[in-house]
């Protein structure tokens, strides 16, 4: 019995060293900005969730599911993010305060946000994540990391798309005019 108390003790400290070619300097590089991405996802899923749950005005079911579905692609992007981490031998988000220490998008806890202002405020963020994700891209070309540039680049593709939506969505409410 103490051999297996022994081995389990072991087994619990032993790091995770998910076998990659890349150098260590490449796993901790990525892993590092794929996180920060990471965090930033999670705090614009909730952010746009936070929106879609607050919602009112004349556009209501518009906006509620244009956000709902926004945010379901965000929270879609979280899992294939970390797994990504793990994958090249990187560990990953812990817990909501790992989030809250290297998120970059700022929460809104405001009791009221005009419609206008939340579609505003989440396409700032959106268009801010696109240059994150390109700035994540350069480390990841740096480090000849192919498969998660690749994944990066559908990422910069649906967040411009996010953003672009949002844009024309308050648009079309400020001109007054379908």
């Amino acid at each position: 019995m103490n051999s297996s108390r022994e081995d389990l003790v072991r087994r619990q400290s032993a790091p995770l060293a998910t076998p990659t070619d890349l150098k260590p300097a490449a796993t901790r590089d990525i892993a590092a900005a794929m996180n920060a991405i990471l965090a930033d996802v999670f705090a614009l899923y909730l952010k746009t969730k936070n929106f879609h749950w607050h919602m009112s005005g004349p556009h209501f079911r518009d906006y509620h599911l244009l956000l709902d579905e926004q945010a379901d692609q965000l929270f879609a992007m979280t899992d294939a993010i970390a797994e990504r981490v793990r994958k090249i031998g990187g560990s990953t988000l812990k817990s909501v305060g790992h989030i809250g220490r290297l998120q970059r998008v700022a929460d809104n806890d405001v009791d009221y946000v005009q419609p206008q202002d939340m579609l505003a405020e989440v396409r700032e963020d959106n268009k801010e994540l696109a240059a994150r994700l390109r700035e994540a891209h350069n480390v990841c070309e740096e480090h000849r990391d192919i498969a998660t540039a690749s994944l990066i680049e559908v990422w910069i593709d649906e967040t411009e798309r996010r953003t672009w939506f949002l844009f024309e969505a308050a648009r079309q409410a400020q001109s007054g005019k379908p």
